[in-house]
Order: C-alpha cells, then sequence, then structure tokens
C-alpha cells in the first residue's frame, strides 16, 4: 500500500499538473475555428445535423451548453491527458496562477475561529498602502458582517478580488484599538508569488523554493539570485519539489543563468511545429558555483525542462525521487464564447534528446493513477523499484547514460523519509498555526532581540514552558493522542513552532530556514552540495 501520508496530496498533485502545469511552451494564442478548423466542414455539418436533431425531438429539454461540453471534453480526451477545454466562466481563475497577478486588495488571510485574520498584506498593493498590518481581523465587507459567520475561503475571495479599479470597504478591529477601523480599498492587480523563499542556509550556500513557473517567475528568481550572490554565496540548492511547471520561458531564462556557452536548454518539435532549439543567450550570474537541483514525483514540465538541461550538461547534481514525467507542450486557443482550449501542440526534449513524457496509451484514468502505482510498488522507498519506461539510451556531456519515457531519474537517489510517528505529527500540525499567531500576538516584543533570520536559527530555542503551553491545548487533548505519542515527536513539535514564529518574523524565509532542518532529502542535498566531488552519481 502507499504511505498514507502522501494519500491527501494526490489529488492536488495531479489537478495542480494538469490545471497549472501544462502550458510549457508557446506564447498565448488567440486563433479562431475558421482559421484553425479541427475537423473537415462535412464533419462540422454532421455534428450540427445531430446536435439539432436531439435538441428538437429528444425526449426531454436538453442543456445544449452542457452537452457540448461533455461532448468536447470526450473527443479531447481520445488525445492526450494534457488537452482540455476551458470553460468561459473558468478562464481567468485557471489563467491566474501563470499569468503571475489577480485582480484584489492585496492581502494574504487564513480563518480562524470564524474570524479573518489578516497574514500580511502583499508588498506593493492596495492594503499595504493604505496601511493595513498583519494581525488586522477584518469584521465587515461593505457593511456586512463577517466575523462569526463561518465564512469560507471561497467566501472571502468572492468579496474582496474583483476588477481594477473597484472599491470595497472593510472594517478591521486591531490589537489596542477600541474602535473597529474603516478602510476604503481600491482593488488593483496583484502579484502571485512563484518563488516561496530564498536564504543563505550558511555563510557559502544559498537556497530557493520556487513552486510555479509563472510570467513573473524569472524576475522572482533574479531577486533572490542577487541577494544570494551579493551574500558571497558559493554553492546553491533550487528546491523544485512540488512544482507543477508552468511557461517554458521561465525555465529556460533561469536555464540561462546557470548554463554558459550557447548551450541547448530544450527543443521542441511537433507535427506542425518545426524544431525550434532554446539556447543559453547570455552571460549567467550562476554559471560557476557548485549546483544541486531537488525534485520530486510532483516536479513536472517546466520543472522537468529546468532538472533535464543541468543534468544533460552535468552541470549540477539532481538530488530526490523520479518527475512526473510530462513532455507536451500546449498551446491555448481562446474562442468566441469566452472559453478556450488548450491543445498539445508539440512534445519538448532535453538537450541530450530525450523525451521524457511517460506512456499514456493506456488510457487517462491509467495515466492519473501511476503516480500512485509509483507508491504501490515501493519507488518512493527504494530506487531498485523504479521501473524504467524507456530502454533507450541517452548521454549527458560527460557520457554518462540517462533515459527518457518518464521524468527525470535523480543522479542521486534520496527516498521518502518514512517518518514513523507521521499520524501523530499530521494531528498536531494542524494545531500549531492558531496557536502560534495567539502566543505571537502577546509575546512578540519578545523577539526583537532577533536582529537577523541567522541569529534566530543559532540562538532561539522554543522553550519547555511554550511547549508544555501548546500540548496542554484542549483541542490537541481531542485529538486522542496518547502522552507518550506525543514525548515521542517532542523534537519535531518544537522544530515546528519554531518554524511557524519564524514565519511571523521573515514570512516564508524564517519558515522554510527552519522546517528545512527536519527535512531528510535537504539535508542529504546540502551535504551534497558542499562536497559534490565526494558522492558517486547512483
Amino acid at each position: 500500500m502507499p504511505d498514507k501520508k502522501l494519500n491527501f496530496l494526490l489529488p492536488l498533485l495531479l489537478s495542480l499538473v494538469v490545471a497549472a502545469g501544462m502550458i510549457v511552451g508557446f506564447k498565448l494564442r488567440e486563433s479562431s475555428w475558421s482559421k484553425r478548423p479541427m475537423v473537415d466542414r462535412m464533419d462540422y455539418s454532421r455534428l450540427d445535423e445531430i446536435l439539432n436533431i436531439v435538441d428538437s425531438k429528444y425526449v426531454d429539454t436538453v442543456n445544449s451548453e452542457k452537452a457540448i461540453n461533455k461532448l468536447i471534453e470526450s473527443m479531447l480526451n481520445q488525445l492526450d491527458p494534457h488537452s482540455f477545454y476551458i470553460a468561459a466562466s473558468e478562464l481567468n481563475e485557471v489563467n491566474e496562477g501563470l499569468e503571475g497577478n489577480f485582480e484584489g486588495i492585496g492581502v494574504e488571510f487564513y480563518i480562524l475561529r470564524d474570524t479573518i485574520i489578516v497574514v500580511s498584506p502583499i508588498s506593493g498593493g492596495p492594503s499595504e498602502a493604505l496601511g493595513i498590518l498583519s494581525g488586522d481581523k477584518i469584521i465587515l465587507i461593505d457593511d456586512s458582517l463577517v466575523a462569526g459567520k463561518k465564512i469560507t475561503n471561497n467566501d472571502v475571495v468572492k468579496k474582496l478580488r474583483g476588477k481594477k479599479g473597484t472599491q470595497v470597504k472593510v472594517s478591521i478591529a486591531r490589537r489596542n484599538e477600541k474602535e473597529l477601523l474603516d478602510f476604503e480599498i481600491t482593488r488593483d492587480k496583484i502579484p502571485i508569488t512563484s518563488v516561496d523563499a530564498g536564504y543563505m542556509i550558511d555563510k557559502e550556500t544559498g537556497y530557493i523554493k520556487i513552486s510555479r513557473f509563472s510570467a513573473n517567475t524569472y524576475e522572482e528568481f533574479m531577486a533572490e539570485l542577487n541577494e544570494l550572490h551579493d551574500a558571497h554565496m558559493q554553492n546553491l540548492i533550487i528546491d523544485l519539489r512540488q512544482n507543477p511547471g508552468g511557461y517554458l520561458n521561465a525555465a529556460t531564462m533561469i536555464a540561462d543563468e546557470l548554463l554558459d556557452n550557447k548551450k541547448l536548454l530544450v527543443y521542441t518539435e511537433g507535427k506542425a511545429y518545426k524544431r525550434k532549439e532554446y539556447l543559453a543567450q547570455m552571460e549567467g550570474l550562476f554559471e560557476n558555483g557548485n549546483l544541486a537541483i531537488i525534485i520530486d514525483e510532483g516536479s513536472a514540465s517546466a520543472s522537468e525542462i529546468l532538472a533535464g538541461a543541468v543534468q544533460d550538461w552535468d552541470r549540477g547534481i539532481i538530488t530526490g525521487r523520479r518527475s512526473f514525467g510530462k513532455g507536451l507542450v500546449q498551446e491555448q486557443y481562446n474562442l468566441r464564447d469566452g472559453s478556450a482550449l488548450r491543445l498539445t501542440v508539440a512534445r519538448y526534449f532535453t538537450p541530450s534528446g530525450r523525451s521524457i513524457q511517460k506512456p499514456y496509451d493506456n488510457g487517462n484514468e491509467n495515466y492519473d493513477l501511476e503516480i500512485a502505482a509509483r507508491y504501490e510498488h515501493g519507488e518512493h522507498l527504494s530506487k531498485d523499484s523504479i521501473h524504467v519506461q524507456d530502454s533507450i539510451q541517452y548521454f549527458t556531456s560527460k557520457g554518462k547514460v540517462v533515459y527518457g519515457g518518464g521524468g527525470i531519474m535523480p543522479d542521486v537517489f534520496i527516498p521518502l523519509d518514512s517518518l514513523n510517528n507521521y499520524k501523530q505529527l499530521a494531528k498536531v500540525r494542524v494545531h500549531i498555526p492558531e496557536f502560534i499567531y495567539d502566543y505571537f500576538s502577546e509575546n512578540s516584543d519578545s523577539y526583537k532581540q532577533y536582529a537577523t533570520l541567522a541569529d534566530f536559527m543559532s540562538r532561539y530555542i522554543v522553550s519547555d514552558a511554550i511547549y508544555q503551553q501548546f500540548i496542554s491545548l484542549p483541542k490537541l487533548k481531542e485529538e486522542g493522542l496518547k502522552p507518550e505519542e506525543v514525548a515521542a515527536i517532542q523534537g519535531d513539535i518544537k522544530t515546528m513552532l519554531k518554524a511557524y514564529i519564524a514565519r511571523q518574523l521573515w514570512k516564508n524565509d524564517g519558515f522554510y530556514a527552519v522546517i528545512n532542518t527536519m527535512d531528510k532529502t535537504f539535508l542529504k542535498t546540502l551535504e551534497i552540495v558542499k562536497n559534490p566531488e565526494s558522492i558517486a552519481a547512483n
């Protein structure tokens, strides 16, 4: 059976790979059926005839739009798993993550005890400009009470997002303020970040976590890389785990910062598209220095392009587990009714010539279950359980054998950490954000002594008093954990408490800096990137 701690990730992983990681190449183009017909006019005539007969003669009233959508979906399902139709009502939401922005008021929030809490205003957004602060509680939206109303995240999004230039009124409760504070916020374009964290692990080694490849990813990556470069970074870890992909150009521009001398980064080719090569064009900021890229089964599409280029040119070491295996290129065609078609138009190939697309000839259902099948036969724990999909050998620049047909195989396989106490830790972890929010609100002044993240990392220790306060929570006791079960994970609980405190102080940089200290894949990769010569590729 697969490791149960991964079960909840699989639906999310698959939906992200399908919905967010599918556009890996060409700029979005508009087209019309008249210019790019998929079938000839005779087929259109026959289809129209059938639809008209059904509409006029069928025993019950037919929802024509729903029927046509189902017909389109059925047709596309015969092609490949990554060609799909987007209804007009869903197009903005689907495009949002890749476009790198949305329109709204610009706050990160979560719901605590039926109250909307501002985690932080988004930098450069209208809420930040008006002075909305972390910890503010949104009580009213457009004079309607939203606190204590069992409001959901979707409800909040619908109320706060809207077209640029429109206004929304929010009334906020702020600590030490007796009256509600009213803000009239003019909505604007809000950037969605795709680089989650970037920080110096030690005096020589930097870390950058990329969650997807959107329109803004290269700029975000360069902002972090420049800071790390200025801090005299000699080694770099790029973490692409659970990154479903996105724009090909974002991946190739980042690869260009790592590879030199007009090296081939990737090429695409399809029936209607001649071979198109993407080459390193400029002097990159990190063409020298030790490099490691972490991947796993959630790393797809553009993530695999970046990892494949680095691997084929022997520029760095790829660590972790086998990637998803998505090597198809989609193009988006916007239709006249506001809907869109994302159609596979080409395959991409790594510099050595391999396609990493895994097979899909057994149907979409088997394709979707392939990740689960890996866990079933133990691939996440043992390299020996990996089934090579393509026996054709390809070679890196130094002659190392690599394979296609099923993702990127890491140079150094690092098994999933099969934490024995995962169930217990999962029951505990869900209560930590709420506890830390309340605790930090009352004790924030005591953390002003830590001027830098490095200082906090080295000096701060979660006290036994804080730990006891947390494990004494009534909600935690309701989880039914035995004292000995809690005691067995005391060290991990303290690390996570520290990580969420660090998030209050340094946002995601602080969180990842702490949480990575209990991540065995990260720790092994850190060991490798600091001394790659001592590690024989396996």
